[in-house]
């Protein structure tokens, strides 16, 4: 396959790109975004047999069935930083091996309906703490010890927003390629 071909199979919406600036009409339309995740990957993953379901997104990538579980395991964590952020100093949370993770039973062979069902809630509790945010609670931060980076919750709402879509876009590109419906 052609590099460029799995670069945009990898990345269908782009790379996440941070703003010049966290404005409320762009944090809010972030925040919107996360709050509808779950409905929208209902839709998409509605209709799919479990064969749909365990077919990669690309060559030598993830299933269907563990991109959708890797979002709920993705955006629990999501959920748990900004928690640490926003009642902690600068806190280094912990990171986790996220291909790992993808390996394990849950990820391989478990239904999706319990997953669909927690990204529910947890994107109602997401959005939610999300908009009740301050402008000082938006500069808290954590560090992620992988690259030993810091992260404000502000660049945590635009990069979950992206990641909802990034993954969702695997999806419905994998119904498009294959003509599913």
């Amino acid at each position: 396959m052609d590099p460029v071909d799995l670069e945009k199979l990898k990345y269908p919406i782009g790379k996440f790109e941070a703003p010049k600036e966290y404005t409320s009409e762009y944090l809010l339309a972030k925040i919107a975004i996360i709050e509808s995740f779950p409905e929208r990957l209902r839709k998409e993953t509605a209709q799919l047999t479990e064969e749909q379901l365990n077919t990669p997104y690309r060559p030598g990538g993830w299933t269907i069935r563990q991109v959708i579980h890797h979002c709920a395991e993705s955006h629990m964590n999501c959920y748990i930083r900004i928690k640490w952020s926003l009642t902690e100093n600068n806190p280094v949370i912990k990171a986790y091996d996220e291909a790992l993770w993808s390996e394990l039973p849950d990820s391989l062979t478990m239904p999706i309906e319990p997953t669909l069902n927690l990204l529910n809630g947890l994107h109602f509790r997401l959005a939610y703490i999300m908009k009740n945010l301050s402008p000082a609670d938006l500069e808290k931060s954590f560090i992620h010890p992988e690259n030993n980076s810091e992260y404000h919750v502000k660049q945590i709402i635009g990069m979950y927003a992206w990641h909802s879509e990034h993954h969702l876009a695997h999806i419905t590109n994998v119904k498009r390629l294959k003509n599913w419906k």
